[in-house]
């Protein structure tokens, strides 16, 4: 207890708590905010695991080593629903066009020819349930 209170004088207490009262509230405040939102960043950003039925854990290591990007991964979800070109085109707003070459990339990255095929893939390799 002596010592806090040799170390209160020493830093001139009275100077410290009515000077600067107002910067050491702003500075605990933003110390505060700048470990909350550390926190909040790495919770939000953490990878997840998706969980459908108790049965199905999606590879986001395999996605990640064939190289699909994420608008490519959505064409494929879309694709296993079955719905065409047209479709998924009007769905994610982008032309025919776009929609043909991310569906080729997929056919290139999974080393598969026909949609069918890439479905099949995609669900061994557990990218869609």
């Amino acid at each position: 207890m002596a010592l806090f209170i040799f170390l209160l004088k020493y830093l001139e207490y009275r100077l410290l708590i009515h000077d600067l009262s107002t910067e050491i509230y702003v500075g605990i405040i933003a110390v505060t905010f700048t470990v909350l939102g550390v926190w909040a960043g790495l919770r939000l950003t953490r990878k997840k695991v998706i969980v459908t039925n108790g049965n199905f854990i999606f590879n986001e290591n395999e996605l990640q080593r064939l190289g699909i990007s994420k608008r490519e991964y959505e064409v494929l979800e879309l694709v296993a629903r079955g719905l065409s070109n047209q479709e998924i085109a009007d769905k994610l707003f982008v032309s025919l066009n776009t929609v043909k070459t991310h569906t080729s990339n997929l056919f290139l990255k999974l080393d598969v020819s026909r949609r069918t095929q890439a479905i099949q893939k995609a669900k061994e390799l557990r990218l869609i349930p």
